[in-house]
């Protein structure tokens, strides 16, 4: 065990040097290309899934009969359970019925 302590001291030194000497990333995000379309709750989607996608990410979905309230309210409660997106509940049938009705 005493052996590996150098190698750790080591390490920890070359990982503080490389992250003080980090240079931040600038980039530029591409202008929006769409847009909501009118519709009941369209303030609710846009205020609770446009910190992670944009308009067009979420027009590019599966559309037809069997991508309706069901699939985006099953889509809406996988970004809460599994990537931990902040939507209040009273919000999820709200989302679903907007995007039901206009994908």
């Amino acid at each position: 065990m005493l052996r590996l302590l150098p190698i750790v001291f080591t390490a920890m030194i070359c990982v503080s040097f490389f992250a003080l000497h980090a240079a931040p990333v600038n980039y530029m995000l591409p202008e929006e290309t769409a847009t909501f379309a009118p519709g009941n709750n369209r303030d609710v989607v846009e205020a609770n899934c446009t910190g992670c996608h944009s308009a067009d990410y979420i027009q590019t979905q599966p559309r037809g009969d069997k991508f309706k309230r069901d699939f985006w309210q099953a889509e809406v409660t996988k970004m809460i359970k599994i990537y931990g997106a902040p939507i209040d509940q009273a919000d999820v049938g709200k989302i679903a019925d907007y995007l039901a009705a206009s994908q």
